[in-house]
C-alpha cells in the first residue's frame, strides 16, 4: 500500500523509496522513537489492530429470524384472525392467532439456535493470546504488545516471530518470512534491504515485511511504515466491510416465493369480494370473512419451520462431516454450485514442504507415501537403516543423513518441528526413514544468498563436513561422487547428468538442493579449503504436496458436473505442476498479470477455458469470481489466507479453513472446514443436493395443499352462493372450511409429515448428476405442473364429495367435516406418491411413518372426542368414510394418469 498514517507520505511506494526518504517521511531514524513520541503517535494514529465488523448481538440474531416474507404473511394472517372480532357479529379467532404465533416462534427458535451455535463455534476458533513485538525505544530494546506499535518504530525480528506491522527492512541476516497467508506463495521469501521497482508485485517485494506473516529463519531489523487498517491486511479487511452482503440463490427464491404467494392471495381476495358483491346476495360481513379465510388458506404456515428445520438438520449432518455452516441457506446453495475456485497453499496442498524425490547412486528415487516413522524405512523398495549402514543401498541413507545434519531445525518433545520449512522437510524425511542425526557439531559455515550453500562440520567418528545448497554450486565444490557405496571421479559426463536431473526435478515444480560431504583434518581451516574437493551425495527435491484425497475429490466433483479452478499466488511453474497432479488441465494457465490486462469481455471468454491461474492477487481472485458469476455460474471459493477474504465474501458460497485459516478468512466465509479437507466440500455438495431434493419434495407437498385449499374455498364459496344460496347466505355459513380447520390441516396434519420428509435419506447417485441450471428454482416447470395438477384434482374431488353430502344430508356442518377429513387423508397418503418419484419406499423413513400415524390418530381424536365441538365438526359415519375412500381412489387414479402423461411430455421435450 502507498498510503501512510504518518505526517508525510513519500512520492513513491514504501518498497521503492530510498531509506533516507523513508526516515524523513516517518520523522524517525535508526535509534527509533522515544516513549513519549510513541505514545503521541499511538493517540494520533490509533492502535495497531484490525477493526472487525460490528458483531451481531444476540438480540439482533434473534430478530433476524423474523425478517422473511413468509413470516410477514404469517403475521398478517394472525392479525386477520384477531381482526374478525371487529366485524359485526364476529368474535376474535384467538385459537387461529395462537396457532400462527406458535409456528412463527418455532421457526425463529430453529434458526436462532443454529446461528447462535455457529457463532459460538467461530469464537472458539479465535486466537486467545495477544502477540508481542520487540521495539527499540529510548535507546534500548523493549517488549511491548503488538497493538502498541506505531509508524516510525524500529522493530527486531527473530525466527518464529509474528511480524506486527508492515515495515521496510533495515538489515537482514538470512532473514526469511512465510507470507503464504497473505500472498499464497508457500516458499519462504528471502529479505534484502535494496529498493525494488514501484510496480513490483506484493509477493516479490523482498525489502518489505508484512503484518500477520511470520519469520521462519534468520533475524533482522525494520522500520514500521504502516499499522492497523493501513497495512496490507487492513486494506483487505476494509474491502470486506465495503462488500455487499450477497443473498444465496435459495434465499432469493424463498423471498420470491413469499411475494408470489402474497400477491396470489391478495388477488384472489379481491376477485372473491368483487364477484360475491356483484353477483350474489352474500352479506358484506360474510364476504370479508371469506377473504380472511382465503388469506389463511393461501399462506403455507408450516413452510418456514420446515425449511429451517431441514436446513438445520443438514447443517448438523455437515458438522458431523467437519463442515461448520455459518448461514443456514448456504446448506442448500452448496447443492447448486457448478464451479469451485480454490487456493493452493493449505487448501489442496498440505502447506508444508515435503521431500518427494531423491537422486542418489545414479538413479531417481520416489519416496513412498507409507514410509516408516521409526526404525527402518522403505524408499521406493530400497531398505534404509539408521545412518545408512546397510548393504543394499547405502547411498540413499548417506544423502538423507547429510540433509538432517546440515540443518538448524529444532525438534520439540512433542515431535513438533521449528525452523525454516525447507530444513524441516529435510529433517522430517530423514526422521521418517529412521536416520539418526546424532553427532556433535563442531562448526557451521552459514548460508548466504551470495554463497548459496551451507556447511557444517560434525564429529562423526572423525570430523566430517556436510554441505547443502544450490545443485550447481555444490557440484562446483565436488571432484568425486558416491555410487554403490564407492567414491568415483566426477567426470564432465557425470556432471551433465546431475545437472540434467536437476532440471528435470525443477520442471516438476520441485525445489532442488544438492548435497555433499568429506572427512576434514582441520575443522578450523579456511572455509574455501573445507568446502573444496567434496564428494557429491545426490539431490533432494521437495514441494508443498497435494493432499492425498484431493485428486479423487476433484474427480468426484467433475463427475457431478462441477468444475474446479486453481487460483494461487505461487509462480506459474508450480501452479501448473500442482494443477496437473490434482487432475486439472494446466494448458493455457495464466498469471495475475494476464488477468489484469484482459477486458471484461475477454475475461468472460477466458474463464471458461482456463483451469489454473498463478501469481494472483486478491483483486485478481475477485475478478475471476466476477467473470464466472457474470457467465451465470454459482461459485464456491475456498481458502485459508488473508488474501482469500475478499473473494470468500463475493462468492456464492465462501469456504474457509478452520485449522490453518486466518480469522479474517473465517469471518468472511459462509462455511468453515474444521479439518481443512478439500474432500469435505465434496461431501457438503452431496449433502446440499440431497437437501435440495427434500426441500423440493415438501415444497411440492405443502404448496399444492395450500393451492388446493384456496381453490376449494374460492370455487366452493362461488358455487355454493350460486347453487345453494340458502346454506351460504348467512355470515357463519358462508364458508366451505373455517379458518380453524384450515389451520389444523396446515399446521398439524401437514407440518408433521413435512418435517419428517425433511429427514428423508438422500437418493443414490446424487454426485453422478449435473448441477441443476442456475436459473432453475425449487419450483421448476415440472414441480409447478405437479402442484397445479394436485391442487385442481383435490378441489374437484373434494368439492364433489362436499356438495354430494350437502345435497344428501342438507347439513353444511357435516359436509364441512367430510371435506375436512378427505383433505387430511389425501394429504397423508399422497406424500408417498411424491416420494415414489425418487424411488423411495415408505420404510426408508421411519420418522415419516410415525408422523403420518400420529397425524391420523390426532385427526381421529378431533372427530371422535369432545374436541369436535371446539373445532365445530361432527363424527363421520362408516358410510361417509366409504365416500372418502371412493373420492380418494378417483383422486389417485386421475393423479397417476396425469403424472404419467406429464412425465412423457417432459421426457420427449428433454430428448429434443
Amino acid at each position: 500500500m502507498t498510503r501512510s498514517n504518518a505526517d508525510t507520505t513519500p512520492s513513491e511506494p514504501w518498497h521503492a523509496t530510498a531509506m533516507g526518504d523513508i526516515f524523513s517521511a516517518l520523522a524517525t531514524d535508526e535509534e527509533g522513537l522515544s516513549t513519549d513520541e510513541a505514545d503521541r503517535r499511538l493517540s494520533e494514529y490509533g492502535t495497531n489492530d484490525i477493526h472487525e465488523a460490528e458483531r451481531t448481538s444476540t438480540l439482533d440474531l434473534l430478530l433476524s429470524q423474523f425478517r422473511n416474507p413468509l413470516i410477514y404473511l404469517l403475521v398478517v394472517a394472525a392479525l386477520l384472525s384477531l381482526g374478525t372480532g371487529f366485524l359485526p357479529g364476529g368474535e376474535p379467532s384467538y385459537t387461529e392467532a395462537v396457532f400462527i404465533v406458535l409456528i412463527i416462534t418455532a421457526n425463529a427458535v430453529f434458526g436462532f439456535v443454529q446461528d447462535y451455535q455457529a457463532a459460538r463455534s467461530i469464537e472458539a476458533l479465535r486466537e486467545l493470546a495477544t502477540p508481542q513485538a520487540t521495539v527499540f525505544r529510548d535507546g534500548k530494546k523493549q517488549l511491548i504488545d503488538a497493538e502498541q506499535v506505531v509508524p516510525g518504530d524500529i522493530i527486531y525480528l527473530e525466527q518464529g516471530d509474528a511480524i506486527p506491522a508492515d515495515a521496510r527492512v533495515l538489515n537482514a541476516e538470512e532473514l526469511r518470512t512465510n507470507e503464504s497467508l497473505l500472498t499464497g506463495e508457500s516458499k519462504p521469501v528471502e529479505k534484502t534491504t535494496e529498493c525494488v521497482d514501484d510496480d513490483t508485485p506484493l509477493a516479490e517485494r523482498r525489502n518489505m515485511v508484512y503484518k500477520n506473516t511470520t519469520v521462519v529463519k534468520g533475524r533482522g531489523r525494520a522500520v514500521v511504515v504502516e499499522t492497523g487498517m493501513e497495512t496490507e491486511v487492513g486494506g483487505i479487511a476494509t474491502q470486506l466491510e465495503e462488500a455487499d452482503d450477497r443473498q444465496t440463490p435459495f434465499q432469493t427464491e424463498v423471498e420470491h416465493l413469499g411475494k408470489q404467494i402474497g400477491g396470489l392471495v391478495v388477488s384472489l381476495i379481491v376477485l372473491v369480494v368483487v364477484v360475491q358483491f356483484l353477483f350474489t346476495a352474500t352479506e358484506s360481513t360474510a364476504i370479508l370473512l371469506v377473504g380472511i379465510t382465503l388469506a389463511v388458506a393461501g399462506v403455507p404456515e408450516g413452510l418456514p419451520a420446515v425449511v429451517t428445520f431441514t436446513l438445520a438438520l443438514g447443517a448438523r449432518e455437515m458438522v458431523d462431516r467437519n463442515a461448520l455452516v455459518r448461514r443456514l441457506p448456504v446448506v442448500e446453495s452448496l447443492g447448486s454450485v457448478d464451479v469451485i475456485v480454490t487456493d493452493k497453499t493449505g487448501t489442496v496442498t498440505e502447506n508444508r514442504m515435503t521431500v518427494t524425490r531423491l537422486y542418489a547412486s545414479g538413479s531417481v528415487v520416489n519416496l513412498s507415501k507409507s514410509n516408516s516413522k521409526s526404525g527402518n524405512g522403505d524408499v521406493d523398495g530400497r531398505r534404509v537403516v539408521a545412518n545408512g549402514d546397510q548393504s543394499r543401498d547405502p547411498d540413499v541413507g548417506q544423502l538423507l543423513r547429510c540433509g538432517s545434519l546440515c540443518n538448524n531445525v529444532d525438534r520439540t518433545d512433542d515431535d513438533e518441528y521449528r525452523g525454516e520449512p525447507t530444513e524441516i522437510a529435510l529433517r522430517k524425511v530423514a526422521d521418517d526413514e529412521g536416520i539418526d542425526p546424532s553427532g556433535e557439531r563442531i562448526r557451521e559455515i552459514q548460508f548466504s544468498s551470495e554463497r548459496k550453500r551451507m556447511t557444517v562440520i560434525v564429529e562423526d567418528g572423525e570430523p566430517t563436513a556436510y554441505m547443502k545448497g544450490a545443485p550447481e554450486v555444490v557440484l562446483e565444490r565436488c571432484d568425486s561422487y558416491l555410487e554403490d557405496g564407492d567414491v568415483h571421479e566426477l567426470t564432465n559426463k557425470q556432471r551433465r547428468e546431475i545437472l540434467n536431473q536437476t532440471e528435470s526435478f525443477a520442471e516438476d515444480a520441485l525445489r532442488v538442493l544438492g548435497f555433499a560431504s568429506k572427512p576434514v583434518e582441520n575443522p578450523s581451516a579456511d572455509a574455501d579449503r573445507i568446502e573444496d574437493e567434496m564428494v557429491f551425495l545426490g539431490l533432494q527435491g521437495m514441494l508443498d504436496p497435494p493432499r492425498e484425497e484431493v485428486e479423487d475429490a476433484i474427480a468426484d466433483c467433475r463427475s457431478a458436473g462441477i468444475r474446479t479452478v486453481l487460483a494461487t499466488g505461487d509462480n506459474l511453474m508450480t501452479a501448473r505442476a500442482v494443477g496437473e497432479q490434482i487432475g486439472l488441465d494446466p494448458a493455457g494457465a495464466l498469471t495475475g498479470g494476464d488477468v489484469a490486462e484482459q477486458s471484461d469481455e475477454e475475461m468472460g471468454e477466458t474463464i471458461e477455458d482456463v483451469d489454473v491461474f498463478a501469481r494472483v492477487s486478491p483483486d485478481h481472485k475477485v475478478r475471476i469470481l466476477n467473470a464466472l458469476q457474470e457467465n451465470g455460474h454459482n461459485v464456491v471459493m475456498t481458502g485459508d489466507g488473508v488474501n482469500d477474504a475478499p473473494a470468500l465474501t463475493q462468492a456464492d458460497v465462501g469456504v474457509a479453513m478452520g485449522q490453518r485459516g486466518t480469522d479474517v478468512a473465517r469471518q468472511a466465509s459462509d462455511m468453515i472446514l474444521q479439518d481443512d479437507n478439500f474432500a469435505t466440500i465434496r461431501d457438503a455438495v452431496e449433502e446440499g443436493r440431497g437437501i435440495f431434493e427434500n426441500v423440493r419434495k415438501f415444497v411440492n407437498y405443502l404448496v399444492s395443499t395450500n393451492t388446493g385449499e384456496v381453490l376449494v374455498v374460492f370455487l366452493g364459496v362461488l358455487l355454493g352462493s350460486l347453487f345453494f344460496p340458502g346454506q351460504f347466505s348467512g355470515t357463519s355459513q358462508a364458508l366451505i372450511l373455517t379458518p380453524i380447520l384450515i389451520l389444523w390441516i396446515n399446521l398439524v396434519a401437514d407440518t408433521l409429515p413435512a418435517l419428517a420428509l425433511g429427514a428423508d435419506p438422500h437418493a443414490e447417485g446424487l454426485m453422478n448428476r449435473p448441477p441443476r441450471p442456475s436459473d432453475e428454482g425449487v419450483i421448476n416447470t415440472r414441480v409447478l405442473v405437479s402442484i397445479l395438477t394436485i391442487a385442481v384434482l383435490l378441489a374437484v374431488t373434494g368439492l364433489s364429495i362436499f356438495f354430494y353430502s350437502l345435497d344428501r344430508t342438507g347439513s353444511l356442518l357435516r359436509a364441512q367435516s367430510l371435506l375436512f377429513t378427505f383433505i387430511v387423508v389425501v394429504e397423508l397418503i399422497r406424500i408417498q406418491v411424491i416420494r415414489s418419484r425418487y424411488d423411495q419406499t415408505l420404510r426408508s423413513n421411519l420418522w415419516l411413518v410415525g408422523a403420518i400415524g400420529v397425524s391420523l390418530l390426532v385427526h381421529l381424536a378431533v372427530l371422535y372426542t369432545p374436541l369436535h365441538e371446539f373445532y365445530q365438526v361432527v363424527p363421520l359415519t362408516l358410510l361417509e368414510w366409504g365416500w372418502i375412500a371412493v373420492g380418494f381412489v378417483v383422486f389417485l387414479l386421475l393423479n397417476v394418469v396425469l403424472s404419467v402423461l406429464n412425465s412423457r411430455i417432459f421426457e420427449s421435450r428433454a430428448s429434443e
